[in-house]
């Protein structure tokens, strides 16, 4: 049998996991029309997701009077809980950790999200035991500061050089070059195909069935 490349794998949550990339986009534009604000397009809201909050908020809407921004912030907030709680995860993806973990990999989510953010989402998912650490953009440096990937590998006493980054952004990837971890791009997320694989990952995977078939035969 040969020898894993990797011991542990650290996922994206939103728009890599979980299907929320056009729901995010969604609740940023809504939050900008409430307040009569100048709405960002598709391409500006879908490319700040997998940063923290306040970041992804003042890079989709630059220039504002920074009183805005918490008001943005509340009512991104009030958008995003609204919905939260129908947002499923993407085919096949609960079948894959399961397999990766019954394989034995260390398996951790290192995401943009709240720690609040993430637990709800990791309760209404039923996959709160499926990892070993999480890491949230409100208490460490933001993506693609390579923070999340070092703390997390210090607390499983996991080889940064046997760690693996799938993400969905170019955020991710940038996390995983600045950390030292290799790293896989999805494409069915927020960041278009062009920008993942300038970044150079392992692999790209179209869909999350080939996703899992790469880290089955490679990982």
């Amino acid at each position: 049998m040969a020898k894993k490349q990797f011991d542990f794998i650290v996922f994206d949550w939103d728009g890599t996991l979980m299907d929320s990339t056009a729901t995010i986009v969604k609740c940023i534009q809504a939050s900008a029309r409430d307040l009569g604000l100048p709405v960002p397009d598709d391409k500006a809201a879908s490319y700040v997701i997998g940063l923290g909050l306040n970041e992804a908020l003042q890079m989709a809407m630059p220039g504002l009077d920074p009183k805005y921004y918490p008001r943005i912030t509340e009512r991104y907030r009030y958008h995003y809980l609204a919905r939260d709680h129908e947002l499923p995860l993407f085919p096949g993806v609960r079948e894959m950790l399961q397999e990766l973990s019954q394989e034995g990999y260390f398996l951790a989510v290192a995401t943009g999200k709240s720690r609040v953010g993430l637990n709800r989402a990791l309760h209404a998912a039923n996959l709160l035991s499926m990892f070993d650490a999480t890491r949230c953009a409100d208490e460490t440096f933001s993506k693609p500061h390579p923070a999340m990937l070092q703390e997390l590998t210090r607390e499983l006493g996991q080889d940064m050089r046997r760690t693996v980054m799938i993400g969905d952004t170019t955020h991710d990837l940038q996390m995983a070059m600045n950390a030292g971890a290799a790293s896989v791009a999805v494409e069915y997320g927020a960041h278009d195909e062009l920008s993942l694989k300038g970044l150079n990952p392992a692999f790209s995977a179209r869909t999350v069935a080939e996703l899992h078939s790469w880290l089955t035969e490679n990982a």
